[in-house]
């Protein structure tokens, strides 16, 4: 099992990687002008401050986020990526960070929607006011695991499911997999992704084989390790699942995931891995 109220863990190692690849997913659905809707099942509370006493309190920003903020030649993908987090920090320093909420909301388009579900009541709170003048945007204040059904399929037919619990629970583990299962079969052209720690390898990779059982094509996995595992306990990397992952991001994962593993990651670190897991 996993803590993780994410605002402990804002702009964390997980966080690069997660958002990286959500902003590179929403940047390939908008290829086409169509519009798309943006589901977020645990969204937190949208927008995180880096100097909040949370942030402070384990500063694993420094670890993450920091270490790409004056990089001098990112690849295009991650600079597109840093650049959406430095639409909220005008000066030389990153103090504030956007959780996929505010990177979804940033990159929306006109048409395009965003459902956001937020169980925990203080998250919520937060993220409704964030949210409360963004023209196209649905903050619920309910379970996400419960709630996704109610949305899906979109009217717009088209769009991209995040799937990000805090994994405090021995059972979200199971429920990722129901969910998916379930979602899978209500809307089988939708994009989803879905982000796992790296604390139990074992745990992990039951997870993993569990999603390909689902059967669904174009089933990418990307993985990013920051040290060696179960060197001191916690969380040691990340990954994340994308279900109908769109065109080329498996080209893009495949070149920029090395660039990301020499920022962030440590000497007896694993390899970064790219690869299919249930192929098109």
């Amino acid at each position: 099992m996993l803590s993780y109220r994410h605002a402990f863990h804002a702009g964390n190692h997980a966080d690069v990687l997660k958002h990286w690849l959500v902003v590179r997913v929403i940047l390939a659905l908008q290829r086409k002008a169509t519009p798309l809707c943006y589901i977020d099942t645990h969204a937190g509370a949208g927008e995180y401050s880096l100097d909040s006493a949370e942030a402070q309190q384990l500063g694993e920003a420094r670890e993450g986020i920091a270490k790409l903020w004056d990089s001098p030649h990112p690849p295009p993908s991650v600079e597109t990526y840093l650049a959406q987090v430095r639409a909220m920090n005008p000066g030389p320093r990153v103090v504030r960070y956007p959780g996929s909420p505010r990177l979804a909301g940033q990159l929306q388009r006109p048409g395009d929607r965003l459902v956001l579900m937020e169980k925990h009541p203080t998250d919520a709170r937060a993220l409704a006011r964030s949210f409360s003048e963004h023209r196209g945007c649905r903050v619920v204040a309910a379970d996400g695991w419960a709630s996704l059904r109610g949305f899906i399929p979109p009217q717009e037919r088209r769009g991209l499911v995040l799937i990000d619990p805090p994994y405090e629970l021995k059972s979200d583990y199971r429920m990722c997999v129901e969910t998916l299962t379930d979602a899978c079969r209500r809307w089988a052209t939708g994009v989803y992704l879905l982000w796992y720690p790296l604390v139990s390898r074992r745990e992990a990779d039951r997870l993993i084989d569990r999603v390909r059982d689902i059967g669904v094509r174009r089933t990418l996995q990307v993985e990013l390790a920051v040290r060696a595992p179960d060197t001191v306990g916690g969380l040691w990397g990340s990954g994340m699942l994308v279900l109908n992952c769109p065109w080329q991001v498996d080209e893009d994962a495949s070149a920029t995931l090395p660039w990301l593993a020499q920022m962030l990651s440590g000497p007896d670190a694993p390899l970064p891995s790219v690869r299919w897991l249930v192929p098109d």
